[in-house]
Parts: C-alpha cells; structure tokens; sequence
C-alpha cells in the first residue's frame, strides 16, 4: 500500500491522502469525504445489518445446528470463509469511484422477502436459506450499484453450499446413490480377488459384513465435492470450457472417491483387522477423501493444460478483410505465394 501527502490547492489546510493500492479503499475514502460526519453512512449500514441478523438469526441457527450434526453438511462452517476470502482476491474488480448507490436493489430485497414469507408459510428451511442470498445481492446494489454487485455475486452465489438440502431432494438421491456404491464397491472387491456378494445394501466378505447405510450412499461427498469445484472453478486462471468440465466432473469424483473409501474399507478387513478398517470407515475415510479429490481435480487441469491449448482469434476465411466482398468468379481461398528464386543464389 502506497500513500502520500498532497495539499489542497483550493486553500490552506490539512493534506488529503490518496491511497493508491485498491479500489474498495479508494471508494471507502470518496464515500467519507462527501461527507463531514460519518453518521449518514454508518447509520443505515448499523440498521440494515442488525435487522438482517434478526431476521435471520432463527435460520443460521438451525443451518448452524445441520452443519454440526450432519456429516454431509460439515463443510457449511467453511462456506461463508471463502466466500469472503474471495471478495478479497477480486478486490481489485471495484471500479472504487464508479459505484454509486442503485434504488434497483430494492426489488432483490422484495424478492428476499416474498421468499422468505413463502419458506415461513411451509417451513422449509431451505427455501427460506436461499432468501439470504437475495438479501446480499440487494443489498450490494443499494450500496454500490451494478458495479458492486458484479464484484459480489460469485461470492454470495457460493453461500447457496451452506444451505441444506430439503429432505424430500435427499431421499430421492440417497437410495440410488447407495445402491450404486454398494454395487460398484462390490465389484471393484470382486476385480482386487476379494470373495465379496451384494445383499441389498450390505457387502458379504469372508470375515466381515460392510452395511452401506444412508449415511455412507455418497450423497455427503456429492455435495461437498460440488461445492469444491464451484470454489476451484471461481479461483483458478484456465478458460470458461475448463471451468465448466471442472464443475460437471464433481458428481464423478464424489461417486469414486466413496467407492473408493467402501472398496479399501473392505480390503482392510481382509488384510488387517475389523477394528482399524472400523476406524478408517467412519472416522479417518472422510478426511482422507479431500486430498484425494484435490488430487482429481489437479490432475484433471493438468490433462486439461496439454490437451486443450488457447487460440488467439482468427477470421473464419483467411485472406477476406472486412468491408470486402468476394466476386462469383474469385475463390475465396487464395493460392499460397511461393517464394522466387534469385540468381547467383
């Protein structure tokens, strides 16, 4: 950060500070020198943030209660962390002295509100998380316009990961996601020379019994590795076509790290002992599936970066300038100039 001294040309006084390394100060300093008091900004943002919070305070709550016993959840602590952290690494997107305050805003904070009436009228907690996100963005343009709200939005877009599923949503993906692991895990036993059977939902070894319970369908990593590429895809530097794969690739990742995590669940009561593959199963697997996500995420780039590399633009018909048009008796594909030869050469 840069500062320095100049004086006020207009008269004699004390010297202004410039400060010249981001936007949102700059935009913080011209917001307070139009003003000779700091009352008329801090006042409404003080109302505005404590009506939020009251308004609010019952769903973060019970979000807050989800994201403490439900394992499928746990990554919602985490959400609001880098959604800020990533409002700080587009800092400088803000225009600074272009923002100024849009009544627009006002129509977001209806809809968050006609949200969160509709969410209290058929207590659905879900519905009445997404009106937070309306909320934000409302907020953002009454503060700082469209300007301010391109800065914002991925970042309370991603907020959307905190907010639990509704449990009709879950019950639907949860029999078929546990289905498949039980199937896939089995195979994948069977395949490593492992004696393994499928009986409903339970794997049959030698030794041991693994129950692919509802908890263990895989649901939990879907959401969570969802949610990762989404934060992946807003933060690293690769094309728009990279982001997206990245992002539609989640639902594979999740789906083969838990095959992953049952398949090596049962290669350790078969090699080891019940009571450590136990302990990997319910406590040391889902940790373990994080890094070996990132692991698939980072090698998925890196392919990416050989395969798939950038073009500059070009025009569709090499040799047609704009503004030409070509005759009917001229060939839009000109015949390559071949280089004459000199003598004495």
């Amino acid at each position: 950060m840069q500062c320095f001294c100049a004086p006020i040309r207009s008269g004699s006084g004390p010297a202004v500070i410039t400060i010249g390394s981001s936007s949102v100060f700059r935009f913080v300093k011209t917001m307070i020198m139009r003003r000779k008091t700091l009352w008329p900004l801090i006042a409404p943002l003080a109302v505005l943030a404590v009506g939020l919070l009251w308004a609010f305070w019952p769903i973060l709550v019970a979000m807050a209660e989800r994201w403490s016993n439900d394992p499928r959840y746990a990554h919602g602590y985490l959400v609001p962390v880098f959604s800020l952290a990533m409002l700080w690494m587009r800092r400088s997107q803000v225009p600074g002295e272009g923002l100024r305050s849009s009544s627009r805003g006002l129509a977001l904070i209806a809809l968050g509100s006609t949200i969160l009436l509709v969410g209290g009228y058929f207590r659905q907690g879900s519905i009445e998380g997404l009106a937070i996100l309306a909320y934000l963005a409302g907020v953002a343009m009454v503060l700082g316009g469209w300007p301010a709200l391109r800065w914002s939005w991925p970042s309370i877009m991603f907020l959307f990961f905190m907010i639990p599923l509704p449990w009709r949503i879950e019950n639907a993906l949860g029999a078929p996601l546990q289905w498949l692991a039980t199937l896939a895990s089995t195979f994948t036993l069977q395949t490593l020379g492992f004696m393994a059977f499928v009986e409903g939902n339970v794997i049959l070894l030698n030794d041991a019994h693994i129950g692919v319970v509802e908890a263990c369908s895989g649901l939990s990593m879907v959401i969570t590795f969802i949610a990762l590429s989404v934060g992946m895809a807003l933060v690293v530097d690769r094309p728009l076509l990279d982001r997206n794969v990245l992002v539609l690739s989640a639902i594979p990742v999740a789906l083969l790290a838990n095959i992953a995590r049952i398949t090596l669940t049962g290669v350790l009561h078969e090699t080891i002992g019940g009571q450590i593959a136990d302990e990997f199963y319910h406590d040391l697997a889902g940790w373990v599936m994080i890094p070996f996500a990132l692991v698939l995420y980072w090698c998925e780039i890196w392919v990416f970066s050989r395969i798939l590399v950038e073009v500059e633009a070009m025009p569709v018909l090499v040799g047609i300038s704009s503004g030409r048009r070509w005759s009917a008796n001229r060939s839009p594909w000109p015949l390559p100039t071949l280089p004459r030869a000199s003598r004495g050469r």
